[in-house]
Formats: C-alpha cells, sequence, structure tokens
C-alpha cells in the first residue's frame, strides 16, 4: 500500500518521511491540495529502481538475440522502458 502524506509534512516532519522510506523501502508520495505533486525515496530504492532499468535493457537485447532479431538501440530501450513504467 501506498505511503501518502501532504507536502507540509515534508516541510514538519522531514526526519519522520525519511525514516518511512528507510523502513518500509518505499517511496513516499506527498501531495499538494490533495493532488499527487512528488515522491521521494531513499537513495538505496532508488539505485534499486535504476538497476532493474538496466536488467530490463540487458533481458531485452538478450531477447532480441535469442529471437535471431536485430537489436534495437539503447534510447529505445530506454524509451519502451519509461513506457512501461509510467504504464504501472
Amino acid at each position: 500500500m501506498p505511503i501518502i502524506k501532504s507536502i507540509s509534512s515534508l516541510r514538519n516532519k522531514t526526519r519522520e518521511i525519511a525514516s518511512l522510506c528507510h523502513e518500509q523501502d518505499e517511496p513516499v508520495y506527498l501531495t499538494t491540495n490533495g493532488e499527487g505533486d512528488l515522491v521521494v525515496m531513499s537513495i538505496e530504492y532508488f539505485e534499486k529502481l535504476n538497476a532493474r532499468a538496466e536488467l530490463f535493457e540487458k533481458l531485452e537485447a538478450a531477447q532480441a538475440q535469442a529471437a535471431g532479431r536485430k537489436g534495437i538501440t539503447h534510447a529505445e530501450v530506454i524509451k519502451r522502458l519509461r513506457r512501461r513504467r509510467d504504464a504501472a
């Protein structure tokens, strides 16, 4: 379940937000006037996301080679991964 806090919590309870990010190992979503605005996460979580994206990139290239297709460019892989991420 996502952790959702108001943006004023970031100003008033910075340490609490940081603790949540580290203890729950997931991002905290910040809202402004009830609407989503920002996401705060620990560096460890951010690095995990980046590692996962790199893994998907490598898997995409391996699948293309295994299927005998010509590979795709790095830019195309990043574009596809961002579309998948944004769709989730």
